[in-house]
């Protein structure tokens, strides 16, 4: 445990009492990222139950000068919920901040605390007939803190959009121990800034997220999944095209699976192979709506086949057959299904130039690492968002040199900013993107991050050296 700050552990004992107390060192999952690549010693890890509870914390820590991380469901890809090496610091998690405040069908919204997971709030939901539109596979671990505060899209993004379009409003505790009040559950409110989009996708380092309003949506109880297999890559826009035609409101997943995925996730989970008709990539999709969209299913379907631009195609006509088309999906990150590990993207390009940027991603990783170069890529087509690996094998446990790591990260970031992307479509900067998005920030850009984040939090006592206000000037413009 960190030195010198015994003072400092038992005021925040003091406030957290012995239920909000962990010892770092009976902790060790709670300092260690998912994937095992950041880590840090706090001097402390509380929890706090309230609002009061956390201003005392802050307080606590704002005077003994350490700094505060907030960490909720730990689900972070870029290291954005460990403790910080550089100076010392407190893990504040907010795991026992579980309460539903209240749930009002008649304005569709629901207030939670922070650390309610996604699926928690979504039970909730259902429970009076409305839907929660945020949805990913880690729903029974990722918290409402966190999602807001990396601004996560997830499964639903096509039909309800990230993160930030469903927050109505929230709760913050400020670096002076304030709250920031922004609980009002109004659809429209202009009266001068809408403060609390400062606290949406800025990964902590404003303040520390209590609770928060969401917006619900009418319960949609009539769902067809189904998983085709494409005859070509590129012919994904048009497929999406298509989809939109029939039922852009309805189409609420459209993802992109990849053949090594599907054999990794029914070999390691046992799943059954959706069809026999196999291709190196597939299509899971989802039409939903509040009246049966069978018919709808069926027409994108068959037109789709009949055209040539699938090759064949199943829909889950079950609950365990649509359960096991999405634990296809929710499966295939590479993290845990094959133990590999290489250069890692979570970028986004525009929706038309998905198949392009694949297939020029395929030519940087030849290029680059020859035959032994291999492009695993799955993600949210709709909105242009490739989960995308360079990997020297798929065989479990293998690993990239880092000097090639670098460099292929290097090559395929500037791939993804000409074609007008982002290295961080989904997962936050943390401290793993910190070098990289410098090059897609303009020095304007970044300025104007750092002022906001001087004006409230000048010491830097939230999440220091995180986000992208924290990334280094961009090097000067070329002629």
């Amino acid at each position: 445990m960190t030195s010198g700050h015994d003072d400092l552990r038992a005021t925040l004992l003091d406030a957290v009492g012995p239920s909000g107390w962990r010892d770092p060192a009976d902790a060790a999952g709670m300092t260690v990222d998912f994937r095992g690549m950041f880590s840090g010693t706090p001097v402390a890890i509380v929890r706090p139950g309230s609002v009061d509870e956390v201003r005392a914390v802050v307080r606590a820590c704002a005077a003994a000068g350490v700094a505060i991380v907030t960490q909720g469901g730990h689900t972070s890809l870029s290291g954005g919920s460990v403790p910080t090496e550089d100076r010392p610091s407190v893990l504040l998690s907010t795991s026992r901040m579980t309460h539903i405040v209240s749930v009002d069908p008649a304005r569709s919204t629901i207030t939670v605390e922070a650390g309610c997971t996604i699926e928690q709030v979504q039970q909730a939901a259902l429970a009076v007939d409305r839907q929660l539109g945020m949805d990913w596979g880690a729903r029974g671990t990722a918290t409402v803190g966190g999602a807001v505060s990396t601004n996560a899209g997830g499964l639903n993004v096509l039909r309800y959009g990230p993160t930030r379009d469903s927050v109505v409003g929230l709760e913050a505790v400020l670096a002076d121990g304030e709250v920031f009040d922004g609980l009002r559950a109004l659809r429209k409110d202009n009266t001068g800034y809408d403060l609390k989009h400062l606290f949406i996708g800025g990964e902590g380092s404003l303040g520390v997220v209590t609770r928060v309003v969401l917006k619900l949506h009418p319960r949609q109880d009539h769902h067809r999944t189904f998983f085709a297999p494409l005859a070509e890559l590129e012919h994904v826009h048009e497929l999406y095209d298509r989809a939109c035609a029939l039922d852009q409101p309805g189409l609420t997943a459209f993802e992109l699976v990849p053949e090594a995925g599907v054999a990794g996730t029914i070999e390691s989970f046992g799943v059954a192979r959706p069809t026999d008709t196999r291709s190196d990539w597939y299509l899971l999709g989802r039409f939903s709506g509040t009246s049966p969209v069978d018919d709808t299913v069926a027409t994108f379907l068959s037109d789709a086949v009949g055209a040539g631009l699938l090759l064949d195609a199943v829909v889950a006509d079950t609950a365990a057959q649509e359960e096991n088309l999405w634990v296809l999906r929710d499966e295939l990150p590479p993290e845990t299904l094959f133990d590999a590990k290489g250069a890692k993207f979570d970028a986004a390009v525009p929706i038309d130039r998905v198949a392009e940027y694949q297939r020029a991603a395929e030519a940087v990783a030849a290029e680059l690492c020859g035959d032994a170069g291999h492009v695993y890529s799955f993600g949210h087509l709709g909105d242009g968002n490739l989960h995308l690996y360079v990997v020297t094998s798929l065989e479990r446990g293998s690993r990239m040199d880092p000097a090639l790591v670098d460099e292929v990260q290097a090559a395929i970031d500037r791939l993804t900013w000409d074609m007008g992307g982002t290295v961080s479509a989904e997962h936050g900067v943390g401290q793993e993107l910190l070098e990289r998005v410098a090059g897609q920030k303009s020095a304007v850009e970044l300025d104007m991050m750092r002022r906001v984040k001087a004006a409230l939090d000048p010491d830097d006592l939230f999440n220091p050296g995180r986000g992208a206000h924290c990334a280094p000037d961009p090097g000067p413009e070329e002629d």
